[in-house]
């Protein structure tokens, strides 16, 4: 069957070098376009296009693709992998990816989870067998069709996620060695850590970080998902906030132990600094930006763990920029850098809970924000907070929240999972994307 393509027409004009980019879960103030009227054949370069009937899709995953206008004859392939709550059109939009496409000619896929959750399957046994079903099998066919209509490098085809995107990157690797020559993962757990036999998505001793096995054990897991491959593993780079509280850190240190252990090389780093203040990166198994492992610690920092200053380091491991580019050069510091890691500190308040908004990035045409909530006298199981917008504010994405809006008056729940603050602790509990000036407005919490 002929696919369908649809365009949503955004063109990457933006220049990476003028924006600040935000990610973890956070989107740029931009609205998609309307749908435009349904082609077939190669998608239209600049435009983000969503394609249907691209083959085999048992995760009835949505497919979107954005090719460069200056597209290299033999392309570079990054898959994007959304976290939960998420989607590709939210991956496209809150990275640059697709800005960094037009500058050095890589093609860019966006799969988009349609089931409730809006998380990838990482879990299941379908999902962690090679060729057994679920979402992996939906990104693989996804590659197979842009590589039917595209001259992709084979050698350097990628894949980056946050989040259960970064899950599904290990997935990735582990399934699809023979595809992938290196992935990126933000606040992940390692390859069949997060498996269930009950149908859950969600697996609480992994996410809690309870599971510790030895490196063999660990990248006996990865050997046995593809028993047949002999040859060169794709590398991993794996970032994690030690704060994190859906995926807690020591999921960090296990996929060290896996991955060092699956490319044969020592625990012990071959490398280490630190290029920012709160970043310890170690490399294992080489000292060079393209080392088998690449692994950075972000301390004070949730899970929430991606900002925009870390995708120049992505790229670089992949090797997909200019050669004449060094991000670990001190001077891309930002000039105005503002600390996302810092935890408010105040003092228990009188009533059940507070909270606050506290601005982390503001790069003009949007801003980001965490929100932070504080416990009284009492732990608290659950919260809702309110606030009013003060001169034309407007939410246009959250994660690890229920929000609504009425008019200026904005109402947030709890997720569930984060909903639970110690008596007199304070929870980096979610966060948002906003339009309009930044502010930090005064916020009412109730607890339940």
């Amino acid at each position: 069957m002929a696919p369908t393509i649809r365009l949503r027409t955004r063109r990457a004009a933006v220049a990476l070098a003028t924006a600040v980019f935000v990610i973890a879960g956070a989107l740029l103030a931009v609205t998609l376009p309307n749908q435009a009227e349904a082609q077939s054949g190669p998608v239209p370069t600049g435009e983000l296009t969503e394609v249907t009937g691209f083959g085999s899709n048992p995760g009835d995953l949505q497919m979107y693709v954005y090719v460069p206008d200056a597209v290299q004859p033999d392309a570079p392939l990054l898959v994007g992998v959304h976290w939960c709550t998420g989607s590709g059109p939210d991956f496209y939009n809150g990275t640059p990816y697709a800005q960094l496409a037009e500058e050095h000619g890589f093609i860019v896929l966006y799969p988009s989870v349609t089931r409730e959750s809006k998380c990838f399957d990482v879990a299941s046994p379908e999902a962690l067998t090679r060729g057994g079903g679920s979402d992996p099998v939906s990104i693989k066919s996804m590659i197979d069709w842009v590589e039917s209509n595209y001259t992709i490098d084979a050698e350097r085809r990628f894949v980056t996620g946050v989040s259960s995107g970064a899950m599904m990157t290990n997935v990735l690797l582990g399934l699809y060695p023979d595809v992938f020559a290196a992935g990126s993962a933000f606040a992940g757990v390692p390859f069949g850590c997060f498996a269930t036999t009950d149908g859950s998505e969600w697996n609480s001793q992994c996410s809690e970080g309870e599971i510790i096995r030895t490196p063999q054990e660990w990248g006996d897991l990865v050997r046995n998902a593809y028993p047949g491959f002999t040859g060169e593993r794709p590398r991993m780079q794996t970032w994690h906030g030690t704060e994190d509280d859906a995926l807690r850190y020591p999921n960090f240190g296990e996929q060290i132990k896996q991955w060092t252990n699956v490319h044969g090389v020592s625990q012990t780093p071959s490398f280490s600094d630190r290029p920012r203040s709160n970043w310890e990166r170690t490399r294992y198994g080489g000292t060079d930006s393209q080392a088998p492992v690449e692994a950075i610690s972000v301390e004070d920092v949730g899970h929430n763990v991606i900002t925009g200053e870390m995708i120049p380091y992505v790229v670089e491991f992949f090797g997909l920029d200019d050669p004449a580019e060094d991000p670990t050069d001190p001077t891309s510091e930002p000039t105005d850098p503002t600390d996302p890691t810092s935890e408010p500190t105040t003092d228990p308040p009188d009533g059940d809970c507070s909270a606050t908004v506290d601005v982390v990035s503001d790069w003009g045409s949007g801003w980001q924000a965490n929100v932070n909530v504080t416990a009284g006298a009492e732990s608290i199981g659950g919260w809702t907070l309110t606030w009013t917008w003060p001169g034309g504010q407007t939410i246009t994405s959250s994660w690890n929240a229920d929000v609504s809006a009425s008019g200026s008056t904005v109402t947030a729940g709890d997720a569930g999972w984060n909903g639970e603050v110690a008596a007199g602790e304070t929870r980096n509990a979610w966060g948002f994307i906003a339009s309009g000036p930044a502010v930090a407005p005064d916020v009412t919490c109730s607890a339940g």
